[in-house]
């Protein structure tokens, strides 16, 4: 294989029609819906994007969710993620009303993150009950696909958390088990205490891309590898900075995410963002689409949960779909993170 040819995902699945490296089409019938991977060892096969809830109810109202959201799934997503600490858990609501309004809910995969609602804080049994409980309620449905636990507080004791969610499973309101901000020891004691039967934790969202990979190299990408956990990375565009759109310090209005943007605005990132400029105009893509690609091209990698606030966004994501970067393009921005 030379430098030049493209290296296609091992997992997906492709219509004898559709070329590896070609764009999902953004108009016309999409092939979207013929493209799917498996989610781990969940038994859920999914489009290898998954659309993030966090800015529904917060910066996006609720008839733009909907256009997202339509979008979407009209292109062939089928996955959802959402959390109920988002907008404090209007995010959910408006997934929920959507799914009653376009009566879709057996075709959508449904995941939702708990434990960060200020009313049900962290893993202990109760709460983690009364949380799974109050998702459901507003979610509008009776089963949740995937929950994510979130790890953030240490507090609660592993053996109790997967004790109540094999009671979960057990009486059918939650079907598989994921992990969100947990330390490498803290699944492997999952993992152990799976062993003697409790339900095992199948995927791992972290936060991963081109200039985040500090909390997923290392220690947590062996044990996921060692476990054969989907990873679903968050933050795939580094809260937009990988889409290219945002360049200019003087530009940024104030806030939280002209914070987060202004971080990455130096020699390091103005480089990546020449070699995003370059590897997209090339194949003729998005530098969003390009960020989704590079994430696709990373061992483990299953779909990255991305966030948006705009159908444009969406289109720019899921095209990363249909594009497979060769030896020579991943060299070019690997080099540009050097």
């Amino acid at each position: 294989m030379t430098s030049g040819e493209a290296v296609a995902h091992p997992s997906v699945v492709l219509t004898p029609e559709a070329h590896p490296s070609a764009p999902i089409p953004v108009q016309g019938r999409s092939i979207g819906s013929r493209i799917r991977v498996p989610l781990g060892e969940t038994g859920f096969s999914i489009f290898p994007v998954i659309l993030g809830g966090g800015e529904f109810g917060w910066n996006v109202d609720q008839q733009h969710s909907y256009e997202i959201l339509d979008r979407f799934f009209d292109l062939g997503g089928n996955m959802v993620h959402t959390a109920d600490s988002f907008a404090a858990g209007r995010s959910e609501l408006i997934i929920g009303q959507w799914m009653a309004t376009r009566a879709v809910r057996d075709d959508v995969i449904l995941a939702t993150r708990v434990g960060g609602h200020p009313d049900n804080p962290g893993l202990g049994s109760t709460n983690l009950v009364r949380a799974v409980e109050a998702s459901l309620q507003r979610l509008g449905t009776t089963h949740i696909d995937v929950l994510y636990l979130d790890g953030t507080d240490t507090r609660a004791a592993a053996e109790d958390t997967l004790a109540t969610a094999e009671w979960l499973v057990e009486t059918g309101k939650v079907r598989a088990i994921g992990a969100h901000g947990f330390s490498p020891e803290r699944l492997v004691e999952s993992r152990i205490l799976a062993s003697a039967g409790y339900p095992r934790i199948t995927v791992v969202d972290v936060p991963y891309n081109m200039v985040r990979r500090e909390e997923f190299d290392g220690n947590l990408r062996l044990v996921a590898g060692a476990q054969g956990l989907a990873v679903t990375p968050s933050h795939p565009l580094e809260h937009g900075f990988l889409s290219g759109v945002h360049r200019s310090r003087a530009r940024l209005q104030p806030g939280v995410r002209a914070n987060q943007l202004r971080s990455n605005m130096n020699r390091r990132g103005t480089r990546l963002l020449r070699a995003l400029d370059s590897v997209a105009a090339e194949l003729g893509v998005p530098d969003a689409a390009i960020a989704i690609a590079w994430l696709r091209a990373q061992r483990l990698i299953v779909a990255p949960i991305a966030n948006v606030y705009a159908t444009a966004h969406v289109d720019e994501l899921m095209q990363g779909v249909g594009v497979s970067l060769g030896r020579a393009h991943l060299a070019e921005l690997n080099r540009a993170l050097s």
